[in-house]
């Protein structure tokens, strides 16, 4: 009896072959002995030779001719790569150089150019607005060489310098505005270039008004121009046969003397005697100019000094701005009592008052009286100027 013999079922004498599994992708290969196999291939082999398909010999060689070289299909692959490369070098070649600039009418720009080398170079050599430059156009205080637009600008620019270290001078007192000149030079000179540019505004110029009143005054007459400026009232007056000596805070080395007017003058005078009333000794002065000069906080010591060079019955003329005065009447007290007479006051100009002082004898006064006298400033005000 066969095993498992069950009712109703056969098992066959041979064994069923496996089928494939239709769900995988992979072929089996078929199960043949060596023979048979080395059959199989030696018949695909000879196949590959007859359809001209490169394989490999029986001794396991490739029969391809492709790579050999000296074969034409060699030299192709070779010369392919070769251009490839090329190709590839001139690509990178291309990118890495800049691409060309368009053609520019050179004409059309290089004067603009020109000019503005040449400007930008005589600001860089200009170390003031004087100075000249060998071969081009100076830059000149009034804006010659310059274009209208620059000029316009170079006024504003010299304006607003202007007003700047004018209200510092008012506002501070004579040693630190001393000090400062010294320091910066160029500040001296820069308000000057703006002072000139403001007196074209105005009616008159106090100055033009001293030096038509000094020029009949006799040959030889010794006048001394307290805050002078750039020394125009000397430069005027010395060619009429007029002695003026000018001080400031920065001398020019021709017409001006530095001094503080305010502290001590480089001339003779004394305040006289203790216990006495007197015009002082050794003075040699005839004339005392303050032409808007009484600008530091410390401006009272300033007619003291002039009070001490001046010769008895000399003459102090003094020009301030009309908007300065808090009181005119207090002003000329104060005036009185440092050592002068009033003589007349002028106040027809609608930008100054002009006033005239003589020289009078004074008694002696100590330290303490002075201080009292002297810190009065504040009956002037400073100049001041609208935020623009």
């Amino acid at each position: 009896m066969a095993l498992f013999d069950v009712p109703g079922w056969a098992v066959p004498a041979t064994p069923v072959a496996e089928q494939p599994n239709r769900l995988t992708k992979k072929r089996k290969r078929p199960s043949v002995d060596g023979v048979h196999a080395a059959e199989i291939n030696l018949e695909k082999l000879v196949k590959k030779l007859k359809d001209g398909t490169p394989g490999r010999d029986g001794e396991g060689r490739s029969t391809d001719t492709s790579n050999v070289p000296g074969t034409s299909k060699s030299k192709q692959r070779k010369s392919k790569k070769k251009e490839k490369a090329n190709r590839t070098e001139e690509r990178k070649q291309t990118i890495s150089l800049p691409k060309p600039l368009k053609p520019v009418d050179r004409t059309s720009i290089e004067l603009p150019l020109t000019k503005r080398f040449e400007l930008k170079h005589e600001r860089k050599e200009s170390s003031s607005p004087y100075h000249s430059i060998l071969g081009r156009k100076s830059v000149e205080a009034d804006g010659s060489g310059l274009t209208p637009l620059q000029q316009g600008m170079k006024q504003s620019l010299d304006g607003a310098r202007f007003r700047i270290i004018n209200e510092s001078l008012y506002k501070s007192n004579s040693h630190t505005a001393h000090q400062l000149m010294r320091d910066d030079p160029k500040m001296f000179e820069e308000y000057h270039v703006g002072f000139r540019h403001q007196v074209q505004s105005w009616p008159t110029n106090p100055v033009d008004h001293y030096t038509s009143a000094l020029s009949n005054y006799p040959p030889r007459t010794i006048i001394v121009d307290l805050g002078c400026g750039d020394g125009a009232l000397a430069k005027l007056l010395i060619p009429k046969g007029l002695i003026v000596m000018a001080f400031d805070f920065v001398s020019d080395g021709a017409f001006v003397v530095e001094a503080d007017i305010c502290r001590r003058l480089p001339l003779p005078g004394s305040e006289g005697s203790e216990g006495e009333t007197s015009f002082g000794e050794g003075h040699i002065v005839d004339v005392a100019i303050c032409a808007l000069s009484l600008m530091g906080t410390n401006w009272p010591n300033c007619l003291k000094e002039a009070w001490r060079v001046l010769v008895p019955n000399g003459e102090l003329k003094i020009a301030e701005v009309a908007s300065r005065f808090t009181n005119v009447e207090d002003f000329q007290t104060l005036v009185g009592s440092i050592g002068f007479k009033l003589i007349s006051t002028d106040v027809t100009n609608t930008h100054f008052t002009l006033f005239e002082f003589r020289k009078v004898s004074r008694k002696w006064k100590n330290e303490k009286e002075w201080a009292k006298i002297l810190s009065k400033g504040n009956i002037l005000k400073p100049c001041e100027y609208k935020r623009r």
